[in-house]
């Protein structure tokens, strides 16, 4: 299986747990947080015909407009870059952000549509009193085994906001950061940007002749 694959299966994974919140979300306890994202995600996808057709610009506003506010995605992208986010000018940065910001919204929206009988369990949360980093620990329950999909989440103000995922054992920005570093090292800062807007680019491609 190769890297792209298996960031796919991953985030194909991660989708499942966490794209799409019905109403706003209770940030103010992060295993709340989580619990209720999940669950409306599965009811929302499942209810909505135009998701499960794959509907990729639905999704992507879905994705945009109700997930974000809950994920500090800056702290994302710069553990994703890893040492090399330091280096970066201020413009980079905020390029680097944009075109994986749209990397993962397209990748999660061609995986919703695989959402169908799955439910999501809740592992035991017991933070450290005046903790302001913690993991929840979820499962994907459906056929076969259960899923591992954890959370790490920040508190950010009164609220909690998530900045990686672990789908089975593998945390996101960590799976990343390999792949990033290696085209750092070939090409620069500016050749990563290059090859994550030439991979959104043949994407959107699609769904522009449709």
């Amino acid at each position: 299986m190769t890297l792209l694959n298996s960031l796919r299966r991953l985030l194909a994974i991660a989708a499942l747990g966490l794209v799409h919140a019905a109403h706003a979300a209770d940030a103010s306890a992060p295993d709340l947080l989580i619990r209720q994202l999940s669950l409306e995600t599965l009811e929302a996808v499942k209810a909505d015909k135009d998701i499960q057709a794959g509907n990729i610009a639905k999704i992507i506003a879905l994705v945009d407009t109700k997930v974000m506010p809950y994920v500090n995605f800056q702290r994302m992208t710069a553990s994703a870059v890893g040492r090399f986010w330091r280096q970066a000018t201020p413009e980079q940065q905020t390029r680097l952000q944009a075109e994986f910001k749209t990397l993962l919204m397209r990748t999660y929206a061609g995986a919703l549509t695989q959402v169908k009988d799955q439910t999501i369990g809740l592992k035991p949360f017991h933070p450290e009193a005046g903790a302001t980093e913690v993991v929840v620990r979820t499962q994907i329950i459906g056929k076969g085994d259960p899923v591992q999909l954890d959370y790490r989440l920040e508190k950010s103000g009164p609220e909690w906001k998530i900045y990686d995922v672990n789908v089975l054992g593998i945390w996101l920005a960590d799976q990343y950061r390999n792949s990033f570093a290696q085209e750092i090292g070939a090409n620069g800062i500016d050749g990563l940007i290059k090859s994550l807007a030439d991979k959104n680019a043949k994407a959107a491609a699609p769904a522009a002749k449709g």
